[in-house]
């Protein structure tokens, strides 16, 4: 019996549910019963019947899910970390609070809101400042909700994104521990200073080669890229969003597309390219493999639980109510 059969037949068995994110490797996405991005996955697997998740993605996103459904087992055949949840944890948010103190902004006059791309402890503190959670595909929506509160938004920890999206609403905006302690208090959006290491490849000269390669091409990318880049595409959009575009275009219509390499090459045959020299392949979503699958659930029919997420009940309940106010508002 090959892999994928016994991958199969032990799900069956065990009344599990497989959800894989897009960015993950085509064996994996292909025994997935769920795929599709943050927003996706945290609202399909919350709302499945089976208590039993086997989660392809990175870690946050396991938790995500944990976060939302508690009494559900969640399973991770690789507890991979992504890169850009990495450069933010609740000491760093801390210090983060501690600095825009410093340069005379309150607490009382911050409304955080952290992007999905961070841990669970990060959405607990951004839920205690009765905060937000955002994704790519709602971010432009959460971040209205978050102005009626009249304060300064505190954009954790994709600094990319929080600059386009000020750029789009004509806002000030500063990166904070880069930008002067003036340009930060007169800010209406203030960045935390992270970023995609797989989004930072793209750049503006990779539009101009095809431009001038391709005159009538058009150019798609995440809004994770650099601003720049941001402002020379044709259009700019969440994972979900970059697929219902391109699969609106006619088939022969050209299109360079800047985001993670897995997604690019699925989505069309042809004429689609991948807006870079380098291939912009996540390290981290590439880590699971079909035999990651095979092990966690032969584990877990031995009573072998080792790639469990489990989460603090307090740290759960605070990012609940972060994560909650999206999904309400989304």
């Amino acid at each position: 019996m090959n892999k994928i059969m016994q991958i199969k037949k032990l799900k069956n068995e065990l009344g599990a549910v497989i959800a894989a994110h897009f960015y993950q490797k085509d064996e994996v996405v292909n025994i997935a019963d769920i795929t599709g991005d943050s927003l996706e996955l945290a609202k399909k697997t919350r709302d499945s019947d089976k208590d039993l998740v086997v989660f392809c993605g990175v870690s946050f996103m396991g938790q995500s899910v944990k976060i939302l459904a508690p009494h559900k087992r969640v399973f991770m055949p690789k507890a991979a970390c992504c890169s850009m949840a990495r450069m933010i944890d609740s000491n760093y948010f801390d210090d983060s609070i501690s600095l825009m103190e410093e340069y005379g902004i309150t607490q009382d006059d911050i409304i955080p809101v952290t992007y999905i791309n961070s841990n669970a402890e990060v959405k607990a503190k951004v839920g205690a400042m009765n905060g937000f959670v955002c994704t790519s595909s709602n971010a432009a929506q959460i971040m209205q909700h978050a102005q009626k509160e009249h304060k300064k938004i505190f954009f954790l920890p994709d600094k990319c994104l929080g600059q386009n999206l000020a750029i789009k609403n004509k806002q000030k905006y500063a990166v904070l521990g880069i930008d002067s302690k003036t340009k930060v208090t007169e800010a209406d959006i203030i960045c935390y200073n992270g970023f995609c290491s797989v989004h930072q490849l793209f750049t503006p000269h990779d539009i101009d080669f095809y431009r001038q390669k391709y005159p009538d091409i058009l150019i798609v990318v995440h809004p994770e890229c650099d601003p720049k880049v941001c402002e020379k595409a044709d259009f700019v959009g969440s994972t979900s969003q970059i697929i219902a575009f391109i699969q609106s275009l006619d088939e022969e219509q050209k299109v360079a597309v800047g985001t993670e390499y897995n997604l690019v090459k699925r989505l069309r045959s042809k004429n689609t390219f991948v807006l870079s020299s380098t291939k912009p392949e996540c390290p981290t979503m590439n880590e699971t493999s079909l035999d990651d699958v095979l092990n966690v659930l032969e584990a877990y029919k031995k009573g072998d639980f080792y790639a469990e997420i489990t989460l603090d009940e307090h740290v759960r309940l605070l990012a609940f109510k972060a994560l909650n106010r999206m999904l309400e508002l989304s």
